[in-house]
C-alpha cells in the first residue's frame, strides 16, 4: 500500500513538474517564412477523414448484431 501511494505521489510531481520544466526559455528564434505551406488543404481532408473513422467506429461498437456466431 505505501508503495502504491509512493508511485502516485510521484505520478502527481511528475505532472506538477513537467510545465515548469518545459517553460524554460532557450532563447531560440523562428525562421523567416518565405512561402505557403504545401499541406495547407489537406489538414481538413484529415480532420474530415479522422471524423468519418470515429463516427464509423462509433457505429460498429454500437450495433445490435445480437445473433450468435456458433450455430
Amino acid at each position: 500500500m505505501k508503495l502504491r501511494n509512493a508511485l502516485a505521489a510521484t505520478a502527481a510531481l511528475t505532472l506538477v513538474a513537467a510545465p515548469a520544466v518545459a517553460e524554460v526559455s532557450f532563447a531560440r528564434s523562428s525562421a523567416p517564412v518565405e512561402g505557403e505551406s504545401e499541406l495547407a488543404g489537406s489538414s481538413v481532408i484529415i480532420a474530415l477523414l479522422a471524423a468519418a473513422a470515429v463516427i464509423g467506429a462509433i457505429i460498429i461498437a454500437v450495433d445490435d448484431d445480437d445473433q450468435p456466431i456458433s450455430a
